[in-house]
């Protein structure tokens, strides 16, 4: 897996939030709800004692 994926992913769906929150928002929600599932797995990696970012 490349050295920035979950930055990546992580950027991408801020500003897809962003997008949604102010342009759309039915499709804030869902990835409101994506967000969410990204922090609690970078939560999970560093409650493991592993590097948050890959």
């Amino acid at each position: 897996m490349p050295r920035y994926t979950l930055e990546s992913i992580i950027i991408l769906l801020v500003v897809i939030w962003l997008l949604g929150w102010l342009v759309v928002p039915v499709a804030g929600g869902l990835v409101h709800l994506l967000l969410v599932i990204v922090l609690i797995v970078v939560l999970l990696r560093v409650l493991q004692g592993r590097s948050p970012l890959p």
